[in-house]
């Protein structure tokens, strides 16, 4: 996936996970949990749909790895994707 795909994929996430979010305004460099005000549920939901969505594997210890637009985009573009996406 190109980073423009993998943007787009986090952000329909994202709107999941916090549908009243304003999305648009969203910055690269915006910690997204303060931004959006996600909570630890809130969070781990999101990692899960970045899994489902993209088939990346993403181990608990990199939970926190996953702080702004720009770090998911970078992690998920430098993994390894499963057979089993939806994308």
């Amino acid at each position: 996936m190109t980073d423009q795909e993998l943007r787009a994929v986090v952000l329909s996430v994202l709107g999941e996970v916090a549908p009243d979010a304003d999305l648009a305004s969203l910055a690269l460099d915006d910690d997204l949990r303060q931004r959006l005000d996600i909570d630890s549920m809130d969070h781990l939901n999101f990692v899960i749909g970045l899994h489902e969505a993209t088939g990346v594997e993403i181990p608990e210890r990199d939970y926190a790895r996953l702080v702004t637009l720009r770090d998911t985009i970078a992690y998920l573009s430098s993994r390894p994707r499963s057979a089993r996406a939806k994308g």
